[in-house]
């Protein structure tokens, strides 16, 4: 079967241009792909169109605002979720412009649809009570329940994502002062981040258990499931999660289910509410924006102003309106006219 336009503008960017040319993390690249799984599936299901067939011709504006319909009214995709697989197939759209000439117009069109607005998102966050009742649950008397408390401090110490927390090296830990964690971010960007005291000590004593000081274990994943492989982010949300249930019983306030990016929020708000300048936290959490960061600003001065407004007294005190005082009224009518 010849291959179409489409089938070889994709593969060729998802292949070569997003790894190649951009130096993407798979991770990012993965997210593109999961974007182009589904458009592929709304043209099976919806027009008909098998993946085989698609052409660019086939690929354009009249076709992406129906998928975005199909996201929202029949997925259930959230407005964030829809603006992000628009920019995905936007970015497409440019580079297969780049590639055929022909579709430049198309591509125009699509380049300028826009994303939806949506409600300021919410933070969701834990009190530092919170995160302690959780980080209390695992059992540190079994090797796993050591392994699992360790991993949750430096989730919370670290502010990482989850997928960075999965990718750690032995190497990547340094327990000599000033001890620190080397993250790997987005992009494949890395960043340096300081860890307290208390985190690096249980790190010492987890590296001696497991003999991770060796040096032929420097490669090695950090963290590894009982198959001796590196945890994936289902994984480590497994054991979140477990010791959340565990937390609420002793905790009725807790929320039901927590995920692994609630422990970065809380870490980013609760260096905030300790005045950390934003631009610090921005460093900190791997952000290429303080935009970013000043999310966690808007919801901490949000949380102040409804403290405030629930303990205000109001006061209403016993005046006269003014604008029942005729003689008043006259006076202020008088005094406007002679102006």
């Amino acid at each position: 079967m010849r291959t179409t336009d489409f089938a070889h503008c994709l593969t060729a960017y998802l292949t070569v241009y997003l790894p190649g040319q951009l130096g993407l993390s798979e991770n990012t690249i993965m997210s593109y792909r999961d974007t182009f799984k589904l458009v592929l599936l709304f043209a099976e299901q919806k027009r008909s169109l098998r993946p085989e067939r698609i052409t660019l011709a086939d690929f354009n504006a009249e076709f992406i605002t129906a998928f975005l319909f199909w996201l929202e009214k029949e997925r259930g995709c959230c407005t964030a979720t829809r603006n992000q697989r628009l920019s995905a197939l936007r970015a497409f759209a440019q580079y297969a412009r780049s590639q055929h000439p022909a579709y430049l117009l198309e591509s125009q069109k699509i380049e300028d649809m826009r994303g939806k607005k949506s409600p300021a998102p919410t933070i969701a966050y834990l009190t530092p009570d919170d995160m302690a009742s959780i980080l209390l649950q695992p059992d540190t008397e079994t090797k796993y329940g050591r392994r699992d408390m360790i991993l949750l401090s430096l989730m919370y110490d670290s502010g990482a994502r989850v997928q960075e927390l999965c990718d750690l090296q032995v190497r990547d830990i340094r327990l000599r002062k000033p001890p620190t964690v080397t993250l790997t971010g987005k992009g494949n960007k890395t960043r340096h981040v300081p860890l307290m005291s208390s985190t690096a000590a249980v790190l010492a004593d987890y590296f001696r258990e497991n003999k991770l000081s060796l040096n032929e274990k420097l490669d090695w994943p950090l963290f590894t499931n009982h198959q001796g492989k590196k945890l994936t982010r289902a994984g480590v949300t497994y054991i979140l999660q477990k010791y959340v249930t565990a937390a609420k019983e002793i905790n009725p306030n807790l929320p039901s289910k927590i995920s692994p990016h609630v422990l970065r929020h809380s870490k980013a708000m609760h260096m905030l509410q300790a005045g950390t300048n934003l631009i610090y936290i921005r460093d900190f959490l791997g952000h290429t924006h303080v935009d970013t960061t000043e999310i966690y600003a808007r919801t901490d001065t949000d949380m102040k102003r409804r403290a405030i407004e629930s303990v205000q007294i109001k006061i209403e005190p016993d005046l006269p309106q003014w604008t029942e005082d005729k003689s008043l009224m006259s006076m202020l009518t008088n005094l406007c006219g002679n102006n």
